[in-house]
């Protein structure tokens, strides 16, 4: 059960963090350092779902 609320938790902040980064990318450009960032972000939360569903 610990974990299934944990997974729900990152899928959330993954969905938030896509949004952000997607608008962003809209204004700045894919390459602008905040973007790259956001995406850097987004690669951890997507690592850390994919180590809790393995």
């Amino acid at each position: 059960m610990k974990n299934a609320v944990k997974r729900n938790l990152i899928l959330f902040r993954i969905k938030v963090k896509r949004m952000a980064m997607y608008k962003k990318a809209g204004h700045l450009g894919f390459t602008h350092p905040s973007v790259v960032k956001c995406s850097q972000e987004l690669d951890t939360l997507l690592n850390k779902v994919q180590g809790i569903c393995s």
